[in-house]
């Protein structure tokens, strides 16, 4: 995604003049009347997401106003911004005044840029911003860019996004900034992460898992595992046709932890950075894995089957093994793992679980600072027995309906025992609708507030 900023003066910039029902009466009285007049004739009240471009006397745009919501008001969308470039004529634009957060308005409009155009022309918006000054607009390209890579490769259709390709993207961002590449597949997969090649093994489309490393081994080791599931038919367990509607989508942990890893990398922060994903496509055939089946693990916890579609859990499990060995100082795993985690808190505020109190507070800080949202639940001992096997140590789906996403967070607590410090969060990885800012299909889901976290840490 090219960088939606331009560096021309500000003064050559067609103005954005932001405005609310509170303010508007105001602004109003300040304008040109000509302007005034056709703002009038337009009907324009300042309502929350109404745009309305004022002519020149020569016949250019004089100006734009944006209505937002009044300060104060619960219903308030700091990525309202992330309208305008859909609305907008083609040019290049500044803000005249200050939006509720001038930080997330300039990344609301970078990130409203975007489409996905793969297939089809996109009708991306020709607009570029001149930043404020007092903003720093690398940091937003950044995290545009970045959101922009997670989007492309959760939007990718699974015929072009199976395990393979996602490793090469891997690659690619690796030799992007000269990290270390690997990818574990064939008898080595199986001897190595028995769980990761159960579920892959149905599949004409070899399953793997990806290592890239990069940064200093002197510094804090910091790990990020995602999950890879190019497609998911929920193996032997089907799903029904609208289940496997949008499960393209569920490799989004690794479209995720891809982008996070190219922040971070980008942003040259002080961490040794290791990036483990997972890849499978849970398919249909003669040898899938089967319900009731067991597994031992990579960690030597055997496994017993209870839905062929609770995969997710099982390709993590061996990667957080992997990575709980070598005592990272924060281990981070993202997945679109659980129904119930959407049941409970809708597609746009994905859980998160850590017994690092500090890290918890951390995290929830940066989602509200970065309006990427997150909300803590707990990881309740209590529950910990639901996960008990009468034939194996740990099912991979206890009996019963409740607290899916917890049980889920609890299996996956079982596998990390070394590491420092160890956050999980249960992402979504699409918007159903579009949102200012956020196109409908493939979107970027905590990386913006864990990358904030990683840069006040490790600058």
């Amino acid at each position: 995604m090219p960088s939606v900023f331009e560096t021309a003066p500000a003064s050559a910039a067609i103005p954005i003049t932001f405005v609310t029902k509170a303010t508007w009466s105001a602004i109003r009285d300040e304008l040109p009347a000509p302007a005034r007049l056709f703002a009038d004739a337009n009907g324009f009240a300042a309502k929350p997401g109404k745009c309305l471009t004022l002519p020149a006397p020569e016949g250019t745009i004089a100006q734009v106003l944006f209505g937002l919501e009044n300060e104060g008001d619960r219903s308030r969308d700091p990525f309202r911004p992330g309208s305008l470039p859909g609305l907008l004529p083609p040019g290049v634009y500044r803000f005249a005044n200050a939006p509720h957060d001038i930080r997330l308005a300039t990344l609301a409009f970078a990130l409203g840029c975007y489409r996905f155009g793969r297939y089809r022309k996109n009708g991306a918006p020709d607009v570029r911003l001149v930043p404020p000054d007092n903003v720093d607009s690398a940091d937003i390209a950044r995290m545009a860019e970045a959101a922009a890579l997670a989007r492309d490769l959760i939007n990718t259709p699974s015929n072009d996004m199976g395990p393979a390709e996602l490793a090469e993207a891997a690659r690619e961002l690796a030799t992007r900034f000269g990290a270390t590449f690997n990818c574990i597949t064939g008898d080595e997969l199986a001897r190595n992460f028995p769980l990761v090649h159960a579920v892959g093994m149905a599949s004409t489309r070899a399953p793997r898992l990806i290592d890239l490393t990069w940064g200093d081994p002197a510094h804090p080791r910091v790990t990020l595992v995602g999950k890879g599931v190019c497609f998911d038919t929920g193996g032997l367990d089907l799903k029904p046709s609208s289940g496997m509607l949008i499960m393209k989508k569920d490799m989004g942990g690794a479209a995720n932890v891809l982008a996070l890893a190219q922040m971070v990398m980008d942003a040259k922060l002080k961490l040794r950075l290791r990036v483990l994903i997972p890849a499978v496509e849970n398919a249909v055939a003669g040898n899938a894995f089967r319900p009731l089946d067991i597994f031992k693990s990579r960690k030597g916890i055997t496994v017993e089957i209870g839905n062929t579609d609770a995969e997710g859990r099982l390709v993590l499990a061996d990667a957080l093994a992997l990575a709980d060995e070598e005592t990272p100082d924060l281990l981070i795993d993202l997945g679109t793992l659980t129904g119930a985690a959407r049941v409970a808190l809708g597609p746009d505020l994905p859980p998160f679980y850590s017994n690092d109190e500090t890290l918890a507070e951390r995290v929830a800080a940066h989602a509200r600072e970065e309006n990427d949202p997150l909300w803590r639940m707990p990881l309740w001992p209590a529950y910990d027995s639901w996960l008990d096997s009468k034939t194996a140590d740990i099912t991979n789906s206890p009996s019963g309906t409740f607290a899916g996403s917890i049980t889920c967070a609890l299996f996956l607590q079982r596998f990390v025992e070394q590491a420092k410090s160890w956050l999980h969060v249960d992402i979504y990885g699409w918007t159903p609708s579009a949102k200012p800012g956020r196109p409908e299909g493939g979107e970027c889901q905590a990386a913006r507030a864990i990358y904030k976290l990683l840069s006040q840490r490790y600058a």
